[in-house]
């Protein structure tokens, strides 16, 4: 457990929504800096770390989906998006822009501050010991399953925190599929068929990570009409 509260970063071009979201999560134990628009943003995290990002994704100048991409390519601080559209194909959308996870306007504080904790939740943890070997080896990939860490050669593998929990739970049981809803059920989501879309897409991003040709996988393998599941040597 960390000794120091999460610190958290909201990005969002209308003043009240920033102000009230800063003072709701504050009650509730985070450490809070705003941002309002994607370019103020920026400089913040040029000098600053967070622990998860809550992001608004219609805002004037640089969207959020932009800046999202613009994030994953130097970090895999979590990102929550924050969405007036509810159609699922803009959420599958943030998910393949890199975001963990996506809550509509108009929300409920309380449903944000689930959210929140669910994402930092899945950040990588030691796990008991286990009859599954401490290390798996997918190719030229190193998996520490209680580290929670991926290598490759001596180079990390950056992973986000809801990769990371992929790979927490497939590791569990390697060599055995895990269904599409038992993985949105493990992640903490709500459940439905959007869900399960959203899954798919983690998947196909943690491929990218793991395979040599990620639309031929050898490691991370899809089961027909059991689910996915991890192979390794």
């Amino acid at each position: 457990m960390k000794d120091i509260d999460p610190h958290l970063l909201i990005v969002d071009d209308d003043e009240r929504i920033r102000e009230l979201l800063r003072k709701f999560l504050m009650r509730n134990g985070f450490l809070v800096s705003a941002a309002r628009d994607a370019a103020h943003a920026r400089r913040i995290l040029s000098g600053l770390d967070f622990d998860l990002i809550v992001l608004d994704v219609m805002m004037p100048g640089e969207d959020g989906m932009s800046l999202t991409r613009g994030i994953r390519e130097t970090s895999q601080t979590p990102v929550l998006l924050l969405t007036a559209k509810g159609e699922t194909e803009d959420r599958i959308a943030g998910l393949e822009a890199g975001a963990d996870d996506y809550l509509a306007k108009p929300f409920e504080p309380k449903e944000l501050l689930l959210r929140i904790n669910a994402i930092l939740r899945r950040m990588p943890e030691v796990d008991e010991a286990s009859t599954v070997p401490k290390v798996l080896h997918l190719g030229g990939i190193r998996y520490d399953i209680d580290r929670g860490e991926m290598w490759q050669g001596e180079e990390p593998v950056r992973l986000t925190a809801t990769e990371s929990q992929l790979m927490k739970i497939f590791s569990k049981t390697p060599g055995e599929a895990v269904s599409r809803g038992k993985l949105v059920e493990e992640l903490g989501r709500d459940k439905g068929q959007a869900q399960e879309r959203a899954v798919d897409v983690q998947i196909t991003r943690l491929r990218r990570k793991l395979e040599e040709d990620p639309k031929q996988p050898r490691y991370l393998q899809t089961v027909r009409g059991a689910g996915y599941m991890l192979a390794p040597d």
